[in-house]
């Protein structure tokens, strides 16, 4: 740990009370509010209803943690099912605010929020800020997209509740990013990880070093990113970059959160979220089992959420920087961002693991699937390094084709691209291109 990330680390007097709970304080408390949820879902959630009565559970059989287990899970289709308001568990007169997902396959998932609602996440934010080394009076650069995307507000409304000072730039006109960060001097960044890289490639362009800019921490998320991601900001960017989870159907960005001082997965706010890893037939895997991530609020008036399939593919750790706390392993991967190659199981993220681990290769890159005959194929285009010769790319390029063939087990094309001709991203990256 360096000195100045030791630096960041929050005084044990910073933290909430229930950041300083051990492990069997939180569970108590944990099934406490448990209880209170199944029973305010059931009664006020008509799918709820249905779907605990279909399974013959009542509210009064959670008597345990292990219970949840006897619940139902919920999807995304459900969600989708019930839009726009079905799944709101209070009258529409207590709602303060409304989110939703972008919609792309199909119906937005559509979520709510009481005033408490927004009180606690605005506070769970805030925490989250904290763990990442961010402080009062600071001024932090807000880059997440605003509007219905929970990103923005969900952000800004943590920074002012921290007392630091939010700069609400919103995702986009990335020229103007680089001015403001140069003119305004904030200390902290919030973006996603691709984005910030796009940033990066700006302020180079404008013959800006991005490492010597004002910024020292870097927030990151809405979307999987690796330690190879991180080490590749870090030292471009000069700034500590942690990782922040969440994801509009449990609450927004606020979840869990990275202390700065150990960078070692998102520990998980479990007072006011229960979290479990399944196995694709649905069944509990023990804690260090990689599997999919499912969250039960314990907290959520306008939309509680039982045992919420996530996708995303991780495992549960114990808490090192808040012990009463479990973490969960950076996720680099989405059950539906998995591509099947000729039965070969491959995520994007691997590959960015493989790409910046060749330093003669740009991170600059896109993945292509197209239908050779009745063969899938697969091929990564890649940026060619601006300061290196053709030949040594292209020698880089036959390097990354053979550790993806050693490293994963599939033969694809990679193929050079001229510096710049590539997609920058403006917000989430659209890393996989399915033409078949």
């Amino acid at each position: 740990m360096s000195t100045m990330t030791a630096n960041l680390a929050a005084p044990t007097d910073m933290l909430d009370p229930e950041e300083r709970m051990s492990r069997d304080e939180i569970r108590a408390l944990q099934l406490e509010r448990l209880q209170w949820t199944v029973r305010h879902a059931y009664e006020n959630v008509p799918l709820y209803t249905r779907k605990l009565d279909d399974a013959g559970v009542a509210p009064g059989d959670i008597r345990s943690l292990e219970d949840v287990r006897l619940l139902p899970f919920t999807t995304k289709e459900d969600l989708r099912q019930t839009y726009p308001f079905g799944m709101f568990a209070v009258p529409m007169d207590r709602v303060r605010r409304i989110h939703a997902s972008s919609g792309t396959t199909g119906r937005p998932t559509v979520v709510g929020y009481t005033q408490g609602d927004l009180d606690r996440w605005a506070a769970l934010v805030a925490r989250s800020l904290r763990a990442s080394g961010v402080r009062p009076g600071m001024k932090v650069h807000n880059a997440y997209g605003y509007g219905l995307f929970t990103g923005g507000l969900g952000a800004h409304a943590g920074i002012e509740r921290l007392g630091a000072t939010v700069i609400p730039m919103s995702g986009g006109q990335t020229a103007r990013q680089v001015q403001l960060i140069r003119d305004f001097e904030p200390d902290v960044i919030m973006c996603t990880p691709s984005y910030l890289l796009t940033i990066a490639d700006a302020m180079v362009a404008a013959g800006i070093d991005p490492a010597s800019t004002s910024l020292t921490v870097a927030i990151l998320g809405a979307e999987p990113w690796t330690n190879e991601m991180r080490a590749e900001l870090e030292r471009r960017m000069g700034v500590d970059a942690v990782d922040i989870y969440g994801l509009s159907e449990v609450m927004g960005p606020g979840v869990g959160n990275e202390c700065v001082e150990t960078k070692d997965g998102p520990h998980l706010w479990e007072d006011h979220f229960l979290p479990e890893i399944i196995d694709d037939d649905g069944m509990p895997l023990p804690d260090g089992e990689r599997g999919e991530l499912v969250f039960t609020s314990l907290t959520k008036e306008a939309f509680p959420v039982l045992r919420y399939r996530t996708r995303d593919l991780t495992r549960l750790l114990p808490g090192t920087a808040r012990p009463g706390m479990r973490r969960m392993e950076k996720i680099t991967g989405r059950n539906d961002d998995m591509i099947i190659l000729r039965g070969v199981n491959i995520f994007p993220t691997q590959i960015e693991e493989l790409v910046l681990g060749i330093e003669t290769l740009t991170p600059h890159f896109v993945i292509e699937l197209t239908r050779e005959g009745t063969l899938d194929a697969m091929a990564v285009r890649i940026e060619r390094h601006p300061d290196l010769s053709r030949e040594a790319c292209e020698a880089a390029a036959e390097v990354l084709a053979q550790r993806i063939k050693t490293h994963i087990g599939s033969t694809v094309a990679v193929r050079l691209e001229e510096p710049g001709a590539l997609p920058r991203s403006e917000g989430k990256y659209k890393r996989v291109n399915d033409l078949r």
